[in-house]
């Protein structure tokens, strides 16, 4: 593989640092550290969009050389943004209101050249859709994988895929928040060859 650059991902995130060792590249973490507000009737595409290019311009102003990985990922429910759950009462509440429902997951993926600025970015989008579920099959659920700091309240890489009727996308990466193949994209038009 070529690599003529330093990678830096804009995230403490483990999800994205072990889906980006994936790849096989050299890289490092860093915490971009922006508020990750939405702005007033910002969709779930532009909000994601958005957070990805700010996390990227935060470690690039800090940095004289090197690509930035930024990303980010936000779900919706019937238009309707929902995050990280952060508390088992609220991930019931979110798994009850998806269930036999679809939820679409905007991860989008920013790459910006620290020495110039040039930024590039794509957004994949992700539709999963929810077997109906009872309330006693949600909370085996949360007992056995606790995913209160993932958006939407479950882990598609872990016993989450029990929850789930269908999903619709192009990078199964993408739902466990670093869409991978849209990476590759960004990181050969830099000059990054994988493999």
């Amino acid at each position: 593989m070529s690599n003529p650059h330093r990678l830096i991902l804009a995230s403490t995130s483990p999800y994205r640092r072990d889906l980006l060792k994936k790849l096989g590249l050299s890289f490092e973490c860093a915490a971009p550290g922006i508020d990750e507000s939405r702005h007033r009737n910002e969709s779930a595409h532009a909000l994601a969009s958005r957070l990805a290019q700010e996390k990227a311009a935060a470690i690039a102003e800090q940095r004289d050389e090197g690509l930035i990985i930024g990303s980010d990922q936000v779900a919706a429910l019937g238009g309707i943004l929902i995050g990280k759950p952060g508390s088992r009462e609220a991930a019931i509440d979110q798994l009850l209101r998806a269930s036999g429902r679809t939820v679409d997951f905007h991860t989008a993926i920013c790459v910006t050249q620290a020495e110039t600025g040039t930024t590039r970015i794509l957004v994949d989008l992700c539709r999963v859709t929810f077997r109906s579920l009872t309330q006693d099959q949600i909370k085996r659920y949360l007992d056995a994988d606790q995913p209160y700091d993932c958006a939407g309240s479950f882990k598609s890489e872990g016993l989450g895929i029990s929850l789930m009727e269908r999903i619709e996308g192009n990078d199964p990466n993408a739902l466990v928040g670093l869409p991978l193949i849209n990476l590759i994209r960004l990181l050969d038009s830099f000059g990054v060859q994988i493999p």
